[in-house]
């Protein structure tokens, strides 16, 4: 199996080109793959598919090995490795488990057109939204010193989200006059990840409603720079969104049983 390995900022995928959809590695192979020590190592498993009508389909595996919901990094990562592949060039549509999406691809960036959100929840003192895939969020003032992956852990397994198999968990903090920074436990991970899409995506609109940030919020996170833009506030909700940056190729290889 031929593979290749891309990262944007630092959420590092593995990905496979199954346009032939001959892919039949189980739950338990894909999860052996993406663990750091005994396999390749990365936060998720991709196949690029075909599907009428869409430039590509996007098939998206947490590391655990459990069919994901939307990861917005990895939609990005995919896009430019669709560009590599000479299946795209400028844009790209595309139809993954939440629906359609559109890219638009240039050297440094990739732009990647998010899901529609009609609400941002209160839960408690903190908030919730989904963003193509389900997102805790909290405001934080010490976001360096939080223990990430406790209170993560916690809230993933709360039985709040137990109808929903759990929430991934977002900590931000206001760093700049439109910016912030964000720390995300991600499910499927078990871990904190270098950066999550939906997450910041979701941080950024709960930092338009309670902090009054506008759009494009910039947020930074520990593997690199993101911006998120929308047309919306919290009375009308929010469309347009696109996240926007870095996605590049690590290395590929050939795996061999």
């Amino acid at each position: 199996m031929h593979f290749y390995k891309y990262q944007g900022t630092g959420n590092d995928f593995i990905i496979v080109d199954d346009r032939t959809q001959t892919f039949h590695l189980s739950k338990e192979q894909i999860a052996h793959l993406c663990h750091r020590r005994f396999g390749i190592g990365a936060d998720g498993f991709m196949l690029l598919q075909e599907a009428d009508g869409y430039d590509f389909a996007m098939v998206y595996y947490n590391s655990d090995g459990s069919l994901g919901t939307m990861c917005g990094n990895g939609g990005r990562c995919l896009v430019r490795f669709a560009a590599d592949l000479g299946i795209v060039k400028n844009v790209a549509n595309f139809i993954a488990v939440d629906g359609p999406h559109e890219a638009f691809i240039d050297p440094q960036k990739i732009s990647l057109k998010m899901q529609d959100v009609q609400h941002v929840a209160s839960q408690g003192k903190d908030f919730y939204t989904n963003t193509g895939s389900p997102h805790h969020v909290i405001i934080t003032e010490n976001i360096q010193q939080t223990n990430v992956f406790e209170i993560g852990k916690e809230i993933r397994n709360s039985t709040i989200y137990a109808h929903q198999n759990g929430s991934n968990v977002n900590f931000l903090e206001q760093n700049g006059v439109n910016s912030i920074f964000v720390r995300t436990y991600e499910r499927g991970v078990e871990d904190e990840t270098y950066s999550c899409g939906t997450g910041v995506t979701a941080a950024a609109l709960v930092a338009h409603e309670q902090l009054k940030l506008q759009s494009p919020v910039e947020i930074e996170t520990k593997g690199g720079n993101l911006s998120v833009k929308f047309n919306g506030n919290k009375a009308t909700g929010y469309k347009d969104i696109f996240l926007t940056g870095p996605a590049k190729k690590v290395f590929e290889g050939e795996l061999r049983s």
